[in-house]
């Protein structure tokens, strides 16, 4: 997320409330249909079928046989092509990594909302876990920054496909971040009129399975405090792992320990 984007939220909330509650999806995604080159990586393009629309996702395997299957929503900005560094380390350590393209993003057509996506994950879920090359695999959940949300979402809601969710610089909910980009005299009203029709800091305590909280206390666009949020209301089984570096930075930064953090949680 950029502020200078973000802002926008803010001064078109506070001039168009009025007794309704507004959601105000646009101004929390910013797609990008330029696709950067993927050089390091092979892997297998995928076009799915929703309603009027086609989502687009790409899906990296190792040279082995893949010890478990990662799926992989991304941040507000770019499109799956700007977070194969993430993929990078996964697919070296052994993952299979299936990222997937919300709605205008990349060569996915549309227009992104929250309950889109959220309906178009669960679709991208369906078709996983029918796959023969994924059926008797591990199936983690793996959502970045804005893509934090509809990963909770979904490990709450299918919870015998999930065996495992990472969050990586989480929002808390849509309501927070915006909030927490609002000049303070506006806050208050933000949080009672934004409506959040999902968040991870509600969902994430009706998830079972194992939990890994990514967050850096030098991340500038979504803090730390958030990530802490989401943890507090997390049950056990849960792992916070404080990292360094910019805003979903952990997977450059620490390299090989990104995966090797996620792997522990297949043996909790």
């Amino acid at each position: 997320m950029k502020k200078t984007l973000l802002s926008q939220l803010f001064f078109l909330f506070i001039f168009s409330i009025t007794i309704c509650q507004a959601q105000f999806d646009d101004k929390f995604y910013f797609p990008s249909k330029e696709w950067k080159p993927i050089a390091d990586l092979k892997y297998e393009e995928v076009f799915l079928d929703t309603d009027t629309i086609k989502l687009n996702g790409i899906f990296v395997k190792p040279q082995k046989k893949a010890k478990a299957t990662i799926l992989l929503f991304h941040g507000a900005g770019g499109n799956v092509s700007s977070y194969t560094y993430i993929a990078k380390p996964l697919v070296d350590k052994g993952f299979q990594v299936f990222m997937i393209d919300f709605r205008g993003y990349g060569k996915s057509t549309g227009k992104p909302t929250h309950v889109n996506i959220l309906k178009d994950g669960q679709l991208v879920l369906d078709y996983l876990i029918k796959r023969n090359d994924v059926k008797g695999t591990k199936l983690i959940l793996l959502g970045v920054s804005i893509g934090s949300q509809v990963a909770t979402r979904l490990a709450k809601d299918n919870k015998n496909s999930v065996s495992a969710l990472v969050l990586d610089s989480p929002l808390s909910s849509f309501t927070d971040i915006a909030a927490f980009y609002a000049p303070k005299e506006q806050q208050d009203v933000i949080k009672q009129y934004l409506v959040s029709p999902y968040s991870a800091k509600e969902d994430i305590a009706s998830v079972e399975v194992p939990k890994l909280i990514i967050h850096s206390k030098e991340d500038k666009e979504v803090p730390f405090e958030q990530g802490q949020v989401v943890f507090n209301a997390a049950k056990d089984p849960k792992t916070f792992w404080e990292t360094t570096g910019k805003h979903i930075d952990a997977a450059k930064v620490a390299g090989p320990e990104y995966a090797e953090r996620i792997e522990k949680l297949l043996s909790k």
